[in-house]
């Protein structure tokens, strides 16, 4: 019974011991959100106004221009998976994968050959383990991302869908999870070219009417200078929701974690306490028979 004691007093430790852990992690979590969702809300005028110049320059011009042009035939689709560099985030990443899957087999049921593009560790190790190969990924920025890496992905997307040869693509599709509130985090699919020119946070109104432009020196050069921004401005502002929903699903799986080290700590100590008290109850009655048999000897040789 002492043995069994000692074991779930090292036990109750151990637990302690994650709890802290986990405890710290959701506290990081938390304190980085709020951040996390800043940097979101002030990309969000930025896209709004990029959207409207971008809207009213395919609607009142009559340029084809190869980023909005949709192709007589789609043979061939490029897919980019948002997903994290790290885990412990509860089911954030496997719920966006899923969501990968399900647009890959659609796509494919269609007829189309996939082109995977990912970010985060976690996808490039979900399609490595599965041996599926991944034309390119980025990761180590997927908690605090920034313009740079989305330009250089966007530059990349672009490549493959103006490209001419057999390995250039008709569309490219980007699946992320869209951050609703820190309760709700949306695994999400946009196709991003060609060019379905919406807004980056919600659809304008029907009655909205767009800012007419004069284009100066024409509207082709207008488009060729705004479209790639509009891409890599809609790529930026997935990866700022995927980062804010990567810190909120990781501080809700910390914060349950947590409380199950509670409750397993207090399942613990009550089990130890059972185990002490019978131990308790076995040395007293072994004293308690001992003495008796002690009493009986005594009593016959009288």
């Amino acid at each position: 019974m002492a043995v069994s004691l000692r074991e779930y007093r090292a036990k109750i430790k151990s637990v302690e011991s994650t709890k802290k852990i986990t405890r710290a992690m959701e506290l990081i979590a938390a304190s980085r959100i709020i951040k996390a969702q800043q940097r979101a809300t002030a990309a969000a005028p930025y896209a709004r106004e990029l959207t409207r110049a971008v809207s009213a320059v395919a609607t009142f011009s009559n340029v084809d221009h190869p980023l909005t042009t949709e192709p007589s035939e789609s043979r061939r689709a490029a897919v980019l998976v948002v997903t994290s560099d790290r885990g412990l985030a509860g089911a954030y990443a496997s719920n966006a994968l899923k969501e990968a899957e399900r647009l890959v087999e659609k796509l494919k049921g269609e007829g189309k050959e996939i082109d995977l593009y990912v970010t985060g560790r976690k996808a490039e190790a979900y399609f490595k383990f599965r041996n599926r190969a991944v034309v390119q990924s980025w990761t180590g920025f997927t908690d605090q991302p920034t313009y740079d890496v989305a330009a250089e992905i966007g530059e990349t997307l672009i490549e493959a869908f103006t490209g001419d040869d057999e390995t250039s693509v008709d569309e490219v599709h980007v699946v992320y999870t869209r951050f609703k509130s820190m309760m709700l985090q949306e695994p999400t699919t946009i196709r991003l070219l060609p060019l379905e020119v919406v807004d980056g946070t919600e659809a304008p109104a029907s009655s909205e009417l767009l800012p007419l432009y004069e284009f100066e020196p024409s509207a082709g050069e207008v488009l060729d200078a705004l479209l790639p921004k509009y891409v890599q401005s809609r790529i930026f502002f997935a990866l700022l929701q995927a980062a804010a929903s990567e810190l909120a699903a990781r501080q809700k799986a910390m914060k349950s974690a947590t409380d199950n080290a509670e409750e397993l700590i207090k399942k613990y100590k009550r089990i130890a306490n059972q185990a002490r008290q019978a131990g308790i109850t076995q040395e007293i009655s072994e004293i308690v028979g001992g003495v008796n048999a002690l009493a009986d000897a005594n009593a016959g040789n009288e």
